[in-house]
């Protein structure tokens, strides 16, 4: 599926531009933060990490027809002072808007790894056209998510529509059989706990039972007598049932008083949840940047998607809290922005240390 408009360049005429741009000979294998115009960037970076970045997350503008600036003495998320330093504008058509945001994206695609991943910051409003672009570029078989992002409080309440307290991040793979996958699970809450574990043994420990046996019938080992006991109706041992003598000599597993076995699960052997596609990470309310982002966000998709070592790329880097969340889990980046207010926020950031810098 395509999404068509007027102007739009060939894919193969915008990759051949890109290869025309050089704005850096002397670029190592180390983090780096680039002042320029990010096509330009990223068509340089062709030549030294095309198919070595892992993962990228932007957050580019959300074609929202303002000017975002900042004053001296608070930097709100957007100033409307006539004393307020402009940050970036953002005052594009629809269709210009698209077009910018797709030239980069195939560049991006070049510079993921087989095993890298992108992860893509919107508004709902533009989102299901940007949806359409990446299910172009990158194919739909590696579409893997859209999150809802509650970004806020309630709000809009003299709007005569729903509030909107929400955007979205699309998150793709390079290659959906092969990307990073690191399974970051979240802690149980304490009510989640004693909900899931609602039984303590004699030493204090919460736990909750499970059966032995699980859906499907088998004709192997599984689906024998154990104990002179065959699984139900239509189900089959959840494995070897010499397993369930080895669990028994440890006492894990629980007899009822009918001669009922169950496999005991203690709540401090859990590793936690499996993290869902809605997510409560507000942004900061007194952001360095407009439109800063939460770094424990960042931190997880960093943790997900990445490995110690890896490239992780921002080519719309704005206040580098991407970098930062990068620099501290051990990954190597590449933060990109065209705004002086942007490179000046980073580099006061003094926890980013031993960074190339470059123009473009």
């Amino acid at each position: 599926m395509k999404l068509e408009y007027i102007d739009k360049t060939n894919t193969e005429n915008i990759i051949s531009d890109a290869l025309k741009f050089n704005c850096f000979d002397n670029i190592s294998m180390q983090s780096c933060l680039i002042y320029g115009d990010n096509f330009k960037a990223l068509s340089s970076l062709l030549k030294s990490h095309k198919g070595k970045i892992d993962l990228i997350y932007i957050d580019p503008p959300f074609n929202t027809n303002q000017v975002f600036g900042i004053t001296q003495n608070r930097k709100n998320a957007i100033s409307r002072s006539k004393n307020s330093i402009i940050a970036y504008s953002d005052e594009m058509t629809r269709v210009e808007f698209l077009e910018f945001i797709r030239k980069r994206l195939i560049i991006l695609k070049e510079l993921l790894s087989e095993e890298g991943s992108i992860y893509l910051h919107i508004d709902t409003k533009v989102g299901h056209y940007i949806k359409i672009i990446m299910d172009e570029i990158f194919g739909e078989e590696n579409f893997k998510n859209d999150i809802t992002r509650v970004k806020s409080n309630p709000k809009n309440f003299s709007r005569t529509a729903y509030g909107n307290e929400k955007d979205v991040i699309y998150f793709y793979a390079k290659n959906h059989k092969k990307n990073i996958w690191n399974e970051i699970k979240q802690p149980m809450e304490k009510s989640d706990i004693e909900k899931r574990f609602p039984k303590i043994d004699k030493n204090g420990r919460r736990y909750t039972t499970i059966p032995l046996h699980a859906p499907g019938e088998t004709n192997g080992v599984t689906g024998q007598a154990w104990r002179g006991m065959n699984p139900p109706e239509g189900r089959h041992w959840r494995t070897n049932p010499t397993e369930f003598d080895k669990l028994d000599s440890l006492g894990l597993i629980e007899w009822s008083s009918t001669g009922n076995p169950r496999i005991i699960k203690f709540a401090d052997e859990h590793k936690g949840k499996k993290i869902q596609d809605i997510w409560y990470f507000k942004d900061p309310q007194n952001p360095i940047y407009p439109t800063e982002k939460n770094i424990d966000m960042l931190k997880l998709i960093v943790q997900q998607s990445s490995r110690e070592g890896s490239f992780v790329l921002d080519c719309f880097c704005g206040s580098g809290t991407t970098l930062l969340a990068a620099e501290e889990l051990g990954r190597k980046w590449i933060g990109i922005d065209s705004s002086e207010v942007a490179i000046s926020t980073i580099k006061n950031r003094k926890q980013l240390k031993n960074f190339q810098y470059f123009t473009c």
